[in-house]
């Protein structure tokens, strides 16, 4: 008889599996006992951000949300999301799960669309998202720009801070944003595309006492003397402001008025003496028709990066490849 080099196992002995073999056997247990309930209960709380909101949207109460959360944990032998008094945050895991728990879900919600012969949309449509002080200057632009190419097309458009649209990207709720890149924790399964590098500007009313004497230059310290208009706390040009005025040994004033709508913000500076610190781009058309008037104070060297935010691994649809295309040609 021929042997196959092995060593004979004892009579009665059957050999363990191994490690590998146990781990592929859990994966396909986990695999078979996930369902679709679970996956968009964990999509729609990753969308709302609370529990109470999930549970409402998904017409289900809260602990049936909880306990639903609960077997998907199980079944990853992982946490997925954090539960707190302030809402409920993605873990690395759950914000790696999202990924593919979002495509999943699109792709049955379509599936359903066409067997039920609502898959087709009259027109084609784009969800944008954007920060305040983005949305009124380049993406206005590539809007316009793509509505003269494809003028039937439907288009939502959100303004958010960077957090924001980071994590509408991430649950499937917006197809695109333009915002800022971010810590590399925070930027897991999203993609940026650098357009811009956007500085400060100092605006005011063209009749104002400090635009008056044309193009000369205004010290930093003048601007004290007037009521200021600068960005929301917390935000990266915020941040440039405070540097700004830090570099000239003084710190903003109590007085302030701090404002993330770029349309109170324009409102104030047109009809006061108040004098408006703001990235360059939501002003620019303010700027270009003369309406607002830039005053020659030296802003800060740095810069920071504005660019296309989109989801990784997933192509653009056509109406988001021709937005990204202005946006391109635009920058």
């Amino acid at each position: 008889m021929e042997q196959d080099g092995s060593a004979p196992q004892p009579a009665g002995r059957v050999s363990s599996p191994s490690p590998r073999v146990l781990d592929e056997a859990a994966r396909s247990a986990a695999l078979s006992r996930i369902r679709l309930r679970h996956l968009s209960c964990f999509v729609v709380v990753a969308q709302e951000r609370t529990l109470a909101r999930a549970a409402a949207r998904l017409h289900l109460s809260q602990p049936a949300v909880s306990k639903t959360l609960a077997e998907l944990e199980e079944l990853a032998g992982r946490r997925l999301v954090e539960r707190g008094r302030g809402g409920t945050q993605l873990t690395p895991a759950g914000e790696e799960f999202l990924r593919y728990a979002v495509d999943v879900t699109q792709a049955l919600e379509s599936a359903a669309a066409v067997l039920t012969g609502a898959a087709a949309p009259i027109a084609p449509a784009l969800r944008v998202a954007a920060l305040p002080t983005v949305a009124g200057g380049l993406l206005v632009d590539a809007l316009a720009r793509l509505r003269e190419r494809r003028p039937h097309a439907g288009l939502t458009v959100r303004i958010g801070d960077n957090p924001e649209l980071l994590a509408g990207l991430k649950s499937g709720e917006i197809d695109l944003a333009v915002g800022r890149i971010s810590e590399p924790a925070m930027m897991q399964g999203v993609s940026f595309e650098l357009l811009y590098a956007e500085s400060l500007a100092v605006v005011t009313r063209p009749q104002h006492p400090l635009a008056i004497a044309g193009d000369q230059p205004v010290s930093p310290l003048a601007l004290l003397s007037y009521p200021l208009v600068v960005p929301g706390a917390g935000t990266a040009p915020r941040h440039d402001v405070e540097g700004f005025f830090a570099a000239h040994g003084v710190a903003l004033p109590p007085g302030r008025t701090e404002t993330q709508s770029v349309a109170v913000a324009r409102a104030l500076t047109l009809v006061s003496d108040a004098v408006w610190i703001t990235p360059r781009h939501p002003v620019q058309l303010d700027l270009d028709r003369r309406w607002l008037r830039p005053l020659n104070v030296p802003v800060p060297g740095r810069a920071e990066p504005v660019g296309i935010l989109s989801r990784s691994g997933a192509p653009p649809s056509e109406l988001a490849g021709q937005l990204i295309a202005a946006l391109r040609e635009l920058s």
